[in-house]
């Protein structure tokens, strides 16, 4: 019996001892290490340091691009809102011009961000997948949190042989060196640059807003940052359910998820919404005699959530209290909207300045407080809520009040429209993918025409196009493709797929050329988000 104990025991620790040695080691996988072109960095560096000289005696007009975080089309009350009255969104629209069709090039913050601010879907420079501080660490840390641990819709990805990138390359994530930004473009042709909000883009040297173009930045670098000290005086906060809820509070504000001054950390006491509203007006307010570019990508309303009681108590009669904290977010980045615009009549600056409103994608649903409906899907997700976003603009004087656009358009057309007005000349090393707006608009030979033949989308396995009306979704990882009629379905509840074979194949046909022009992502996913449709389900990589 105690041979039979012993012979028990030494296999045990045959297989264990293996498991915990090599458990241990630490993971990383040289299939992930980035190698940026020395050819296109030269290139760049050569570009920039050329100051474009300014033929025409017509001012430069001020650019001001802002982005809301995880706002949805019915978060705002000129697309049919009804929780929340945003009139000073609404404004922009009112003053200007409306898109209803307006896509941004990304379901996910960081990916839609790279593609704005590049003017180039972010495939074409491996900006694929989120931005990622951390991997597991060893095989014990992966086992657990893909077996052990309730993670919910957020499933560990499984990936072949361990591939994590090194520690290395994982802190190379980011804008690469080789991209142009628009505020880089347009520092060649004299204007002052300021970043304030939220960056999301990159945390190595050379990915910091600072050394991309961009004079002055106010702002935390993370995905996410408290809007406030969690025990201040007059701050409700709210705790989610969702997986990625702790973790959130939990960074706080240490480490990328500080409040930065200039790659400076400070201390910050008031309610970031209205900080990052006031910060951008003291900086027009010091450069409002010159032409300036401020990009402001607000934080709001992405978790954490927090509100001063004075919002929150304003929603007293929404019963949910993550619906409640939520619409009390909104109406602060309302305000914080109102400020700006409202900087710009002060000082006089209406008509020679455009304001682009946008939000990076559509309303996270796994919150509990963001609903896209009618629209299918939400943050995550190709389907229209995830991507169809309330994007509007104003330039007093120039683009005539009350405009509707309905054809598609997207986030990428912001760099292009911009470098056309400050009559740039951009790099020709590379292809742009956005178009200038403004004669859509304005000039009236171009009214049967539609901006983009195409629009796509990409992220590792799950992907999808849109032309003319059809709309194709291929989700590979779930083995299913969705085809939809817009014009007759635009909540997408018919999948029409097996009655236009035809269809299918030819959109199929059109993506894989446009992949042609892409590179693989430069680093890989953590987890796959798990969507729930109806009956079916879909996975997202994150």
């Amino acid at each position: 019996m105690k041979k039979k104990t012993k012979t028990r025991l030494g296999i045990g620790l045959f297989i264990l001892i293996p498991f915990l040695i090599f458990g241990f080691w630490p993971l990383g996988n040289p299939k992930y290490n980035i190698v940026f072109s020395k050819e296109k960095i030269d290139y760049r560096q050569a570009y920039l340091s050329k100051k474009q000289p300014h033929l025409d005696s017509t001012p430069l007009p001020n650019i001001i691009v802002i982005l809301a975080d995880d706002l949805s089309l019915m978060d705002v009350s000129r697309y049919g809102g009804k929780n929340v009255v945003t009139k000073n969104i609404d404004a922009i629209g009112a003053n200007g011009v409306t898109f209803k069709e307006a896509y941004i090039s990304s379901p996910i913050c960081a990916p839609s961000r790279a593609g704005l601010i590049t003017g180039r879907y972010q495939q074409r420079f491996g900006f694929e997948i989120n931005i990622h501080e951390r991997y597991p660490k060893n095989r014990i840390e992966y086992f657990v949190y893909a077996n052990l641990l309730n993670t919910g819709d957020w499933k560990v990805a499984q990936h072949e042989d361990w591939a994590v990138p090194t520690f290395e390359a994982m802190h190379q994530q980011g804008l690469p060196p080789t991209e142009f930004t628009l505020a880089e473009i347009l520092k060649t042709k004299g204007y002052q640059t300021a970043a304030i909000g939220k960056w999301h883009m990159g945390y190595n040297e050379t990915a910091i807003p600072i050394k991309r173009g961009f004079d002055y930045h106010y702002g935390f670098y993370e995905a996410f940052s408290l809007y406030a000290p969690k025990d201040k005086e007059g701050i409700i906060n709210q705790k989610l359910s969702d997986f990625s809820d702790p973790h959130i509070w939990g960074k706080g504000r240490t480490g990328n998820c500080a409040i930065r001054k200039n790659d400076q950390v400070v201390e910050e006491d008031t309610y970031l919404t209205t900080k990052i509203a006031t910060e951008t007006n003291e900086w027009i307010k010091a450069h409002k005699d010159e032409p300036f570019f401020v990009y402001v990508p607000f934080s709001a309303p992405h978790t954490p959530f927090q509100a001063t009681k004075e919002y929150y108590d304003q929603y007293a009669h929404i019963a949910s209290p993550e619906k409640r904290i939520y619409y009390a977010m909104i109406h602060a980045l309302d305000d914080a909207v109102g400020m700006i615009t409202q900087q710009l009549k002060e000082l006089d600056l209406e008509e020679n300045t455009l304001v682009i409103f946008l939000s990076d994608n559509g309303g996270a649903t796994y919150t509990g407080a963001a609903d896209n409906s009618p629209l299918k899907g939400g943050k995550f997700t190709n389907f229209e809520g995830g991507i169809n976003v309330p994007f509007m603009m104003q330039w007093k004087g120039t683009i005539p009040k009350d405009m509707r656009y309905e054809k598609p358009i997207s986030a990428l057309d912001i760099f292009a429209t911009s470098a056309a007005l400050a009559q740039v000349q951009l790099p020709n090393d590379r292809e742009f993918d956005g178009i200038n707006l403004i004669p859509y608009l304005l000039d009236s030979t171009y009214g049967n025409q539609t901006p983009h033949e195409a629009l796509f989308w990409r992220s590792e396995y799950h992907k999808a196009i849109r032309k003319g009306n059809w709309k194709l979704i291929q989700d590979d990882l779930a083995a299913r493709t969705v085809l939809y009629n817009l014009a007759d379905d635009k909540n997408e509840t018919q999948n029409i797929a097996d009655k236009n074979p035809a269809v299918v194949k030819s959109l199929q046909a059109d993506f894989q050329n446009w992949e042609k022009k892409l590179i693989p992502s430069n680093w890989p996913r953590v987890m796959d988000y798990e969507i729930h449709a109806g009956e079916a389900v879909y996975y997202f990589p994150l």
